[in-house]
């Protein structure tokens, strides 16, 4: 990776949202408050080989919202973040079938997650039913933080039925 790629990847992701949050946090502050709800990847939590720049800008999101959150919590503004995983977006559907199969295997549901449900889940950190929530990375990832769902266990020597798709 050259040295002009990792910037731009840090420039874009952690001075993009560093920047977004400096005015929308005295417009908060001005009106008695809110909720930021800043977007990051689940790369940024777990890390992805071969993309450091990337990885590192999702990974920087996530600390400058805990950061904000931390500072502003007591005047009101809550700050969180999202970390999807595996979502079929322009990207993913560029990247073809094969890498589709492959990430959506990745996740014990087993599916790609899609636009429309972490567009929802943004609505859920800024609502009033998470009130006395901040500084959280929620992951819309279809499970795959949680852990490894394997297609197949075995139990001392034996084969265990195959996992549900």
């Amino acid at each position: 990776m050259s040295v002009d790629d990792f910037d731009r990847a840090i420039r874009t992701n952690v001075r993009g949202t560093f920047l977004g949050m400096k005015f929308q946090v005295p417009a908060m502050l001005a009106t008695g408050g809110g909720s930021i709800v800043n977007m990051a990847s689940l790369a940024g939590v777990q890390g992805v080989a071969n993309l450091a720049g990337y990885v590192t800008g999702k990974a920087g999101i996530i600390a400058l919202t805990k950061v904000a959150a931390l500072d502003y919590a007591d005047r009101g503004v809550r700050v969180n973040v999202l970390a999807p995983g595996p979502i079929l977006t322009h990207h993913l559907e560029a990247a073809g079938e094969q890498t589709q199969r492959q990430a959506a295997s990745a996740t014990p549901m087993r599916r790609l997650g899609t636009a429309d449900e972490v567009a929802k889940a943004v609505l859920w950190p800024g609502s009033d039913e998470s009130s006395f929530i901040t500084g959280a990375t929620l992951p819309v990832d279809g499970g795959q933080l949680a852990g490894i769902k394997p297609d197949r266990m075995s139990r001392q020597g034996r084969e265990m039925p195959r996992a549900r798709d």
